[in-house]
């Protein structure tokens, strides 16, 4: 979801203030001290959505809720506040001036495919007219304003480390991560991974396990995330130049599939929803595997930004397209288009404008 500043006057002050924290949150340093963008809670705002979504040409039927019969429009109302400043609004002209040359790729699951999305209907909505080239497909996707020469790329992978098909089967390399060649030449990079770890049976997309010269049928999945992300971190060491490319991990998107999250009957789930859980981020628990996240991100030793969505994504139960879908299934893990991914994609705006 964007974002509506309300004190204009002291917003430009705010921005020319603004500086990257190289730490595990994305912070505003303004005139009351240091501000931390992940910590907040979600206000009702009558000025969103900051785009019409029937109007946006990029979203796909898992996420375009109004289209397939989403009634209620409230959660299309909420705007993140940080505790202690405002959050730059996302301004796509600006971005594109900026990053004009330049490539941006977002390189994960279909979560990153669901904040894609979001990212080219922010843009859409900025610079309508613009001229665009569409190009590829599974795994790539490039779109290219061709009057800013800006590529905004997703790259579609479930583990970011490599799944090869050997002799015996479909093998899941955690020490391997061949397609960072490609990775390395991007100027900012928006890395996520985790709805697959935990698939099994048919769902799964791998049949062994091989980390160095061993090989295994399977293993405890938060260990083997683990090591996939100190795979990903020793990448970011010893490959990439943070010089030249901006590095983001995302934290874990969140799911609502149990109302006991909510302090409402397990059975129930995001289907209708229509409002936030009260409070604000730094009230939520975080899942087990944002920890073995955070724990693995501190290990890169270059400068990176944990992109840390996780908390206040967690409030938005009511942002989930539940059975409000091109296939009608119920989904409390992605999110309507606009909404939720939109706060995300301001975040981003902020830190790698500033």
């Amino acid at each position: 979801m964007g974002v509506e500043m309300k004190l204009h006057g002291w917003i430009s002050m705010v921005i020319s203030m603004a500086i990257i924290c190289l730490s595990p949150c994305f912070c505003l340093e303004t005139n009351v001290g240091s501000c931390n963008l992940y910590e907040g809670s979600w206000l009702l705002d009558q000025s969103y959505p900051l785009y019409d979504s029937s109007t946006c040409p990029h979203i796909r039927m898992e996420f375009n809720c109004l289209k397939y019969g989403r009634v209620d429009k409230e959660y299309l109302k909420y705007r993140w506040q940080p505790s202690n400043c405002n959050l730059p609004r996302f301004d796509g002209k600006s971005f594109l001036t900026k990053y004009r040359g330049k490539k941006i790729m977002f390189i994960g699951d279909s979560v990153s495919l669901n904040q894609w999305q979001s990212f080219m209907c922010l843009l859409h909505s900025s610079v309508p007219e613009a001229r665009i080239i569409e190009k590829g497909g599974e795994p790539i996707t490039n779109v290219t304003f061709l009057d800013y020469d800006v590529s905004v790329i997703v790259f579609h992978t479930t583990h970011l480390v490599d799944i090869e098909v050997e002799k015996i089967g479909r093998v899941l390399k955690l020490d391997s991560l061949k397609h960072g060649e490609l990775w390395k030449t991007m100027d900012v990079l928006v890395f996520n991974t985790w709805l697959w770890w935990y698939r099994t049976g048919p769902k799964q997309p791998w049949d062994y396990i091989q980390i160095g010269n061993k090989i295994v049928k399977d293993m405890d999945r938060m260990e083997a995330f683990d090591l996939a992300l100190i795979t990903w971190a020793n990448w970011v060491n010893t490959e990439v130049d943070t010089t030249k490319t901006k590095v983001f991990l995302q934290g874990i998107s969140p799911q609502h599939y149990h109302g006991a999250q909510w302090h409402e009957p397990a059975v129930t789930n995001c289907a209708n929803e229509k409002t936030p859980i009260g409070g604000s981020s730094s009230s939520q628990g975080l899942p087990k595997a944002q920890y073995v996240l955070e724990s693995a991100f501190q290990k890169v030793t270059k400068p990176a930004h944990l992109f840390n969505i996780t908390a206040l994504s967690a409030l938005r139960k009511d942002g989930h397209p539940s059975s409000h879908n091109g296939f009608h299934g119920m989904d409390c893990t992605h999110w309507c288009v606009a909404g939720v991914p939109d706060t995300w994609n301001s975040i981003l705006y902020a830190s790698i404008m500033n």
